[in-house]
């Protein structure tokens, strides 16, 4: 299997001279060794017209997987261009259901019917229609419908049996789901039980009964913190009467906290929707502005307070040398607070138990490092010759913005959390704005109290 370091810029023009002279051997052979994640990303380097080339050569399984793989934006332009026979028949028909339902949800519903009416297999086609109705952020859109259930008056020998008939259509067998007459789960078989137990053992006297399950309705990222709790690899998916009607693995979950994370990244920085690198101008701009507006409006009413000081400033010139400071160091408190009590927000180390003392802990730090800096700052003053007035006010003024700072970065994400608004608002833009001015007023108003 090649490596992604092998993927380089003379990789790609070869491929490029290769498809150029329409030579598919070499082709083949050039993208044999690789795994489709890698074949992918190759493809993010080629035309249309090259992918398709090269995408028509690859066996029907491998050509599902990179499918899969290849980014949304390059996945819709790729499906557009394939015949809907192909796409049912050559490669949703060798995808898991829910990879397949990911693929169909990027065409529009026209299409959709058209290629699952092409499908070969109308019980995979069943289940890729039912994954379609749910929410794509919840846990039946993220869940798969290839499992292996048992009844639960089954014998050791007919559990075995049964995996042996259905191995091949599912591809990774982690437990086998015990279900009774009614299909609502029991417990959950090992196969490491299965192998061990005597094989008139009844299935109900072997499984684990005290099993893990969600709802469909459940968030995705709630699914998430939940298969992080408990170490789970795989998670059985039930509707509101207890039925088993689906499984998440592993990988899906890995998906939806990438994905999350890069949500609350993007939200840090200021960008108020899902982009990417490649997106249109006008999507990249229309993520971006709200926040730069806010930013504007921040700066506009900073630049206020310092108007409404300016007779005591310009007695006092020496005082506005430490206007960016005041700021600046507002603006760092309040991102270092608010970024703590989101990360505990997100992996729920933070309760409603625990938030008092949270907040208790934050305002301890924020005294220690107040007091610090404050004399740092004093001594700085004092060694580079400036006025006692000038030395104490500064220095009072950064310890009492220190404190405000690191509260407020704890409050707002808190309260944010409360009311159901993603906390991770709370970090960025939003606290540094508002802490730039709130640490300009504390400074403005010290200096104006000590003059």
């Amino acid at each position: 299997m090649a490596h992604k370091y092998e993927i380089t810029r003379d990789y790609i023009q070869k491929l490029k001279d290769i498809i150029r002279a329409e030579d598919k051997n070499l082709a083949l052979s050039q993208m044999a060794t690789l795994h489709p994640a890698d074949l992918a990303e190759i493809f993010d380097f080629l035309s249309l017209e090259e992918v398709l080339f090269l995408f028509r050569l690859l066996d029907e399984e491998v050509a599902a997987d990179v499918l899969v793989e290849i980014e949304e934006d390059d996945r819709e332009r790729l499906l557009k261009a394939l015949p809907s026979e192909d796409i049912a028949q050559k490669y949703l028909d060798n995808m898991d259901s829910d990879d397949a339902a990911d693929v169909l949800a990027d065409m529009s519903e026209q299409r959709q019917e058209e290629v699952l009416s092409k499908m070969d297999d109308m019980d995979q086609a069943g289940d890729i229609v039912d994954l379609l109705n749910y929410s794509e952020d919840s846990a039946g859109g993220i869940m798969a419908k290839e499992y292996i259930v048992v009844k639960e008056n089954w014998t050791v020998d007919e559990c075995i049996k049964e995996i042996r008939r259905l191995v091949e259509e599912v591809e990774e067998v982690f437990y086998v789901y015990v279900l009774n007459d009614d299909e609502v789960l029991q417990g959950i078989l090992s196969l490491k039980t299965l192998l061990i137990s005597p094989a008139n053992r009844k299935a109900i006297n072997l499984c684990e009964k005290d099993i893990i399950s969600v709802k469909t309705d459940m968030e995705d990222e709630d699914v998430g913190k939940i298969m992080q709790k408990y170490d789970l690899v795989v998670l059985p998916v039930v509707d509101s009467l207890g039925r088993l009607v689906g499984r998440i693995t592993i990988d899906d979950v890995v998906d939806v906290i990438r994905d999350e994370a890069e949500k609350d990244y993007q939200m840090i920085s200021g960008i108020s929707e899902d982009v990417e690198p490649d997106d249109r101008l006008l999507v990249q701009t229309r993520a971006r502005l709200p926040w730069l507006i806010i930013g504007l409006v921040g700066g506009i009413l900073g630049a206020k307070v310092i108007g409404f000081f300016k007779p005591e400033l310009a007695q006092e010139t020496a005082f506005v040398m430490f206007l960016p400071l005041i700021a600046a160091m507002a603006g760092n408190v309040g991102v270092q607070s608010s970024s703590i009590i989101v990360q505990g927000l997100a992996s729920n180390s933070i309760h409603m138990s625990s938030i008092a003392r949270r907040v208790f802990r934050e305002m301890r730090i924020s005294v220690v490092n107040g007091i610090i800096l404050s004399v740092l700052m004093l001594v700085y003053n004092l060694l580079v010759g400036e006025g006692y007035l000038l030395t104490a006010t500064v220095s009072l003024a950064l310890f009492t913005v220190i404190i405000f700072a690191s509260i407020f970065g704890t409050f707002v994400p808190l309260i944010l959390n409360r009311y159901k608004v993603d906390p991770a608002l709370a970090t960025g833009p939003f606290i540094t704005t508002t802490n730039d001015i709130m640490g300009l007023l504390i400074y403005l108003a010290l200096t104006n109290m000590l003059l």
